[in-house]
């Protein structure tokens, strides 16, 4: 599956082009769609922004009358599978501001250890798979008395995994001093102690309407005391809550035409929380028209565990609440992984029977941890993902899993999983599998192995990723062929990823998506079926030639595609 962090040079499922995919727009390009902000609150002069914001925010405690911020190391491994982009955290879940004119940002911080950051952004920033674009907005660093101003236009420099500011400088600061940002007409100022210590005529960087802020550390801490945003000369600001919050389920979305079809069939989408709280267009299409969720990297091991015994579950708990507040199933993705590791999992030490014991100590406390935080949570499970090699062979891919446990990993995992929740439905997942073949022979035989030493597997995920007609097309036959194998093996099946591109026409993609549709429909076997992502908006990817979108989705800037018209048609809509 190359949608959950699949190495750019790998091949897609059966030799398509290959990519790194990332579900998420650039924030420049999500500038240009239009998306529309939540509707405003009550306009208000003055706001403390430390009042009733910051709950799910990895990093960030509320503690007293102040918040206490703490580094938690959270980075994205990137396409080359070695270097690391640092992914800070915003406050997603909280309330944001929404601004008319100008504005001034004022904080207070103390007892900084190490270095103290502050963003503020004009939206969510993007999370991918195997990158994140910051968004344009400003980023203050604080280490000792040098404060490190960076302002970011939003756009992909030619690494998009490494930003560079449009203007950066440091200046000489009292790290006890107020500090402020500031937007006066085209200007933006970052004041401290009531001096202007750095100016540029880029205010337009924080222009679109919206405040998204962000409070982080790589290596310490730091304690914020006041925070507050004021309207400052005809200018005027509000607070808006999560755009979700105005989303419903739609009596005609694709969820209640196939509960009319085959009640408890599941239609879900993989789904990332920034978008889902700032853009009303994409929470009413994932809310309206799907019945379950997967987090698309919310719940992969470098999002909840950036280091060795540090979790954060802010971010997956709270996408998992919108899911709980519409009743929508969350199935959970992902828990082993040869990519999407942090570097601590990476980095454990196999060489000896001794350090093997200590790794295993390590990797299963992790599951008990995760496993057992999200207990009762979660319908179905990806215990196992992506376990053989990326050139579509039928080898396991030596990870860390393999060289603590050994080939029969999966089977360890398993057994864990099913102690810390007995009742979460296990899966393997796995791209190319979808069609008969040897990459299929090997995946029954690993699930038919791992039950037989005492694992829990109730079925696998084929991820049914179609990136060229040409080699990666599912037939209805072929993949009835596949449904019935699996039903032979005692195994449930889920189509875990599908999405289909439309480089031979939007009608060739609709013919794709209903044919898997209605297969899938027909099997009692398979018992959901799931699109890797919502809205073209949000479907970009990376190849040799840098940042790309692709045109693989149910909906385009908003507005159903012909694959969706066909799949109402599939369900008898």
């Amino acid at each position: 599956m190359v949608g959950a962090g699949e190495s750019a040079g790998a091949r897609s499922p059966r030799g398509g082009r290959p990519r790194a995919r990332g579900a998420l727009a650039a924030g420049v390009l999500l500038a240009a769609a239009g998306c529309a902000p939540p509707s405003p609150a009550p306009q208000r002069e003055v706001v403390d922004l430390l009042q009733g914001a910051w709950r799910d925010v990895p990093g960030v405690a509320v503690d007293g009358d102040a918040l206490q911020v703490t580094a938690t190391g959270r980075s994205v491994l990137g396409p080359d599978g070695e270097t690391r982009q640092p992914d800070p955290p915003l406050d997603l879940a909280g309330a944001h501001l929404l601004v008319d004119g100008d504005f001034s940002l004022d904080a207070r911080l103390a007892d900084v250890t190490g270095d103290a950051t502050w963003a503020v952004y004009d939206r969510p920033p993007v999370r991918a798979d195997e990158f994140r674009i910051e968004p344009p907005g400003l980023r203050l660093t604080l280490r000792g008395d040098e404060l490190e101003v960076a302002v970011l236009d939003g756009s992909s420099s030619e690494d998009v995994t490494d930003p560079r500011p449009v203007h950066e400088e440091r200046v000489a600061v009292d790290p006890t001093a107020p500090l402020a940002v500031r937007r006066s007409g085209g200007a933006l100022e970052v004041v401290s102690d009531g001096e202007t210590v750095s100016s540029t005529t880029r205010g337009g960087v924080v222009d679109s309407g919206e405040l998204w802020l962000g409070l982080s550390s790589d290596d310490g801490s730091f304690r914020v005391t006041a925070l507050t945003a004021t309207a400052t000369g005809a200018g005027s600001l509000g607070l808006a809550g999560p755009a979700h919050l105005s989303a419903e389920p739609s009596p005609e979305g694709l969820q209640a035409l196939a509960d009319r079809v085959r009640p408890g069939f599941r239609v879900g989408a993989a789904a990332a929380l920034g978008p889902l709280v700032s853009d009303e267009e994409y929470a009413q299409e994932l809310v309206g028209d799907f019945g379950a969720i997967t987090p698309e990297n919310a719940m992969k091991p470098q999002s909840l565990s950036p280091r060795r015994g540090v979790y954060t579950f802010e971010e997956a708990d709270a996408l998992l609440a919108v899911a709980e507040s519409r009743g929508m199933a969350v199935h959970g993705h992902t828990i082993a992984f040869s990519e999407a590791v942090p570097r601590w999992m990476e980095e454990l030490p196999t060489g000896s029977a001794e350090e093997r014991r200590d790794s295993a100590d390590a990797l299963l406390a992790y599951v008990a941890t995760v496993v057992g935080h999200f207990r009762g949570r979660l319908t179905s499970l990806d215990v196992v993902n992506e376990p053989f090699d990326v050139d579509q062979g039928t080898g396991l891919q030596e990870n860390v899993w393999y060289r603590t446990f050994g080939p029969d990993y999966p089977a360890v995992v398993s057994r864990a999983v099913h102690d810390a929740d007995p009742d979460v439905e296990q899966y393997v997942n796995e791209n190319g599998a979808d069609v008969p073949g040897p990459r299929q022979d090997a995946l029954l035989e690993l699930v038919r192995r791992t039950n037989a030493l005492g694992g829990h597997v109730d079925g696998v995920g084929l991820q049914a990723h179609v990136y060229d007609l040409g080699t990666d097309v599912i037939s209805a036959e072929d993949l009835t062929a596949t449904l019935e194998a699996l039903e032979a093996a005692g195994l449930r099946a889920r189509i875990s990823e599908l999405d289909v591109t439309d480089a031979e026409g939007t009608a060739a993609q609709a013919e794709q998506y209903a044919v898997v549709l209605d297969t899938c429909l027909r099997s009692p076997t398979c018992v959901a079926w799931t699109t890797w992502g919502v809205d073209d908006r949000y479907d970009w990817y990376l190849d040799d030639e840098g940042l790309q979108q692709g045109h693989d989705l149910l909906f385009d800037d908003g507005r159903p595609t012909p694959a969706h018209e066909a799949l109402v048609r599939v369900l008898g809509g």
